[in-house]
């Protein structure tokens, strides 16, 4: 009679699954330049969480505006709009075991169609858009779900190497229903030939965990003569966690 293999420690970590941080790129990535000065000199911490960091925050609907998810006409002048392509971002939010996680609150910012953000240091030339503010908001429902509509962010360059371009992305900042849910990770569009030449992307190692930073060409939601439709799933914890920018300590 063979002896029956002995059980797998669960996995510790508060009330969470922990993150597979062999997903996730190294703290330090010389291509990345400041990753040389950011990375941690010393081992990383682990520490329990807390009862505050399992059970809050709490958002509301109050909290959001009527336009704050249409990035096209938020900022825009009465009868006026955001120029570039418009797309359609959604998906679901989901936790470490596959479910949808309603009223986790989504925030995003972007560069306008020509490469460009609105904020005080930018040192990319492109022009300004003055209909567009590069930046909304929006909640999941019930089952996990968020869309919100923008346009095509574009490429443009940065101080990295000689002839560094950063590929057209969208950031997210987003919670669940806990602080311990938190992710902040960048959407990126899949085809996009810059993908495989930035150094950022290229400390993600594992071809899976690249992939799920790349939004697929939905056409089921796209809108005839009006916007494209992206989807982009995002997975908060767990083995399947999406990258994330988050420094690694704690679970």
């Amino acid at each position: 009679m063979t002896q029956a293999p002995p059980r797998q420690a669960p996995i510790q970590g508060g009330g969470f699954i922990a993150r597979n941080r062999t997903a996730h790129p190294a703290a330090l990535h010389p291509p990345y330049k400041t990753s040389i000065l950011r990375s941690p000199r010393a081992a990383l911490l682990s520490f329990p969480s807390s009862l505050s960091e399992e059970t809050g925050p709490v958002f509301g609907q109050g909290l959001l505006g009527p336009l704050d998810a249409d990035m096209i006409t938020n900022f825009a002048a009465p009868g006026e709009s955001a120029i570039g392509p418009r797309i359609i971002v959604q998906g679901r939010v989901l936790d470490e075991t596959g479910r949808g996680v309603p009223g986790a609150l989504l925030e995003v910012w972007q560069a306008n169609a020509g490469g460009r953000y609105r904020h005080a240091k930018e040192g990319y030339l492109a022009p300004l858009d003055p209909n567009f503010g590069g930046c909304g908001r929006c909640l999941t429902d019930a089952e996990g779900f968020y869309e919100f509509r923008s346009i095509m962010p574009g490429p443009y360059p940065w101080p990295n190497g000689g002839n560094d371009w950063r590929p057209a992305h969208i950031h997210f900042s987003l919670f669940g229903p806990s602080f311990a849910q938190r992710l902040i990770t960048q959407m990126y569009f899949e085809g996009d030939p810059l993908i495989p030449l930035c150094p950022i992307l290229g400390g993600v190692t594992d071809p899976a965990a690249l992939g799920r930073l790349i939004a697929t060409l939905d056409m089921k939601h796209t809108i005839p003569m009006d916007s494209r439709a992206f989807r982009f799933d995002i997975v908060l914890r767990g083995r399947r966690q999406s990258v994330f920018e988050n420094r690694k300590e704690g679970l």
